[in-house]
């Protein structure tokens, strides 16, 4: 494959290559690990809302239309990236994709307070793994209302991180190593039931 080109791994679109432009921090997922991904969320993805937030190829917003999910917000703030998703979509003809240009948390907060604020089944957040920004995206995802109930988070962060993820928010579903990488599907924390007041005696 030539590079900077990501295959598409499954689905309808299986084979079909991606284009992704040089941008500081951009690193598609392995095939390995977008295989094990996938295995692990397919009984989830039929008609799911998908959420791409550091989208950088695309390879797993697109792979998730590719394999059944209805709609896929795919968000990156690099000009250039941001051109590359708008002309895979194009190249897909992806009617269910829409690619938002801008930053991650920003982005997070205009989806939030849209007309029809979406609530999403599954998320992907992959971002440059000097950028920090895991902890505050989850946070935020939790705060701003975006997960639809049973949703599903995917992270990957380099393999040797501190957790970026707040043990009170977020039980790990899965968790494998690639190289020096880390995968780890979340899933919200369920609230604790409130307990039954005592009456007086």
């Amino acid at each position: 494959m030539a590079k900077n080109e990501v295959r598409i791994i499954g689905g309808k679109w299986r084979g079909r290559k991606l284009k992704f432009p040089d941008a500081q921090g951009l690193r598609p997922s392995q095939d390995r690990a977008r295989e094990t991904l996938f295995n692990w969320i397919t009984p989830w993805l039929a008609d799911s809302r998908c959420l791409d937030l550091f989208a950088g190829s695309g390879a797993l917003g697109f792979e998730a239309l590719s394999r059944g999910a209805q709609h896929a917000d795919l968000v990156d703030k690099s000009p250039a990236v941001y051109a590359a998703l708008t002309a895979a979509k194009q190249m897909l003809q992806a009617q269910d994709a829409a690619v938002h240009r801008g930053d991650a948390l920003t982005q997070l907060a205009a989806l939030a307070n849209s007309s029809t604020p979406a609530k999403y089944d599954i998320v992907f957040i992959d971002p440059p793994f000097a950028s920090a920004l895991a902890a505050p995206a989850l946070a935020a995802l939790v705060t701003q209302g975006l997960l639809a109930d049973e949703a599903l988070v995917y992270l990957e962060a380099p393999k040797q991180a501190a957790n970026a993820w707040n043990d009170a928010d977020w039980d790990v579903f899965r968790d494998k190593a690639f190289g020096d990488s880390r995968a780890l599907l979340l899933m919200p924390t369920e609230p604790e039931p409130l307990a039954e007041p005592t009456e007086k005696p």
